[in-house]
């Protein structure tokens, strides 16, 4: 036994079994520390599309346009899961088309997608493989734009001048077969139904072909500022009060006046046209003496809309007999002739100093700080007097001229047509009956200006 186990043979066997038992036991340790650590030998093999992946390209941008490259592919990635799943997350690489080679043709060409900046153990294919682009020289040239909108919007009796536009021009950017074929650059006013007022708004520009297609054109600036001004004819009849009914008896109606004695109308011109006065009846059935009345005007169904709603009405009495009132309608028929004698008579009867008196009787007096206050002012604009008082001198007899104050003087300027800027316009003037009247001057100055847009 001890021969053997001292032999060459033996410490060989012996070496060897403790080499293998060292090999085992080290590659049993070290695939232990590999799951431990989650690594594999044989690592799980997956794929995973991601969709929407941008498309950059790589051009000359200064000289040259490029179309027909599509701004999104999907892409199929093939490997380990894991890197899968960073890879999805992160989106670190890159689609591109590279046509950056200085040499490059105009034209249609077919170009093939490419990928970087993926980790190099995955494999990526890409949806669509390929794209067919047009490569053009790229041209600006510069364009008048015309601003259009749908004047059946308007509302009835309304209506608009041409639209201006801010800034008339604009720079066009694209490939050259693109700039040929512009034949019409629009600027779209958008206005809603039942339009009545001025617009100022902001409208985005197109470049169109001559059959209206919208061409792929970069437009500079895109949206210009437009500029619509809406009206309405207008037209100043007269207001004239209509004695409807019968009065009481005794009493008789000697005047009726109305103040103001004219009335601003607004519609379309057809219809305007057609009326010279609005009819003001006066019912005087249940008048007992001097009377003055607020009365509401009748719009006529034709007009839109009218610059006053009411006028002040003046109605003079005097009583008389039954007998005298009945006898009227005969007198009355005689009249003229009756005037004229007496007329003749007077001239007979009385002497030339009285006659030659008679003017005396004329006298004046001037109210100072008279209110001016326009009307028809539009609710998109303002309007800003030179001055908003004035004198007036008023004519007549003394006993007349005495009863007169400030409430019964009544000056208005009509601001209704007016455009922005400033205006040189006629004063209208409202006085009682059987007074003349006398201005430093009959015009003043108005300044019409755009109120600002609310945001």
């Amino acid at each position: 036994m001890d021969k053997f186990t001292n032999s060459a043979w033996f410490m060989r066997i012996v070496a060897f079994a403790l080499a293998a038992l060292l090999f085992i036991s080290i590659n049993f340790e070290m695939e232990s520390d590999k799951k431990s650590l989650g690594l594999s030998t044989a690592p799980e093999i997956s794929t995973e599309t991601i969709e929407n992946v941008p498309v950059e390209v790589y051009y000359d941008r200064e000289n040259l346009v490029v179309s027909g490259v599509p701004e999104t592919v999907d892409v199929t990635l093939k490997g380990a899961k894991s890197l899968l799943i960073n890879a999805k997350n992160q989106r670190d690489f890159k689609v591109y088309v590279d046509l950056s080679d200085p040499a490059i043709s105009m034209g249609d060409r077919t170009v093939t997608f490419k990928i970087s900046d993926l980790n190099e153990k995955l494999v990526a294919t890409i949806d669509p493989e390929y794209a067919e682009v047009n490569v053009q020289e790229r041209v600006t040239k510069e364009f008048s734009v015309e601003a259009e909108y749908n004047s059946s919007l308007l509302e009835e009796g309304y209506t608009a001048g041409q639209p201006t536009v801010s800034p008339q021009t604009v720079k066009i950017t694209g490939a050259k077969d693109a700039i040929e074929q512009i034949s019409y650059v629009k600027a779209n006013l958008e206005i809603s139904k039942g339009l009545n007022e001025t617009v100022n708004s902001k409208a985005t520009v197109k470049a169109l072909d001559r059959d209206l297609n919208k061409l792929d054109v970069t437009i500079e600036p895109s949206s210009v500022a437009v500029s619509l001004k809406v009206s309405i004819p207008s037209k100043t009849v007269s207001i004239a009060p209509k004695q409807t009914g019968k009065a009481k008896d005794g009493i008789r109606i000697t005047s009726i006046s109305v103040d103001p004695k004219e009335v601003t109308l607004f519609g379309s011109e057809t219809s305007l046209e057609k009326i010279d006065e609005i009819n003001l009846p006066v019912n005087i059935s249940k008048i007992d003496g001097n009377t003055e009345l607020e009365l509401d005007l009748n719009k006529p169904d034709s007009v839109q809309k009218m610059s006053l709603g009411k006028a002040q009405v003046k109605i003079r009495t005097e009583k008389v007999d039954v007998d005298e009132e009945n006898a009227e309608p005969v007198v009355e028929e005689e009249e003229p002739e009756t005037e004229q004698k007496q007329e003749e008579q007077v001239v007979e009867e009385k002497p030339e100093p009285e006659e030659e008196d008679e003017p005396a009787a004329i006298e004046s007096k001037t109210f100072n700080n008279i209110q001016i206050v326009p009307v028809g002012i539009r609710d998109d604009q303002d309007a800003e007097l030179e001055s908003d008082v004035t004198s007036i001198t008023l004519l007549g007899e003394a006993d007349d001229l005495k009863k007169i104050t400030k409430d019964d003087i009544n000056l208005t300027v009509d601001v209704s047509n007016l455009d922005e800027g400033t205006h040189d316009v006629d004063l209208a003037v409202t006085v009682p009956e059987g007074v003349e009247w006398e201005l430093d001057s009959k015009t003043v100055s108005v300044t019409i200006t755009q109120k600002d847009e609310e945001i």
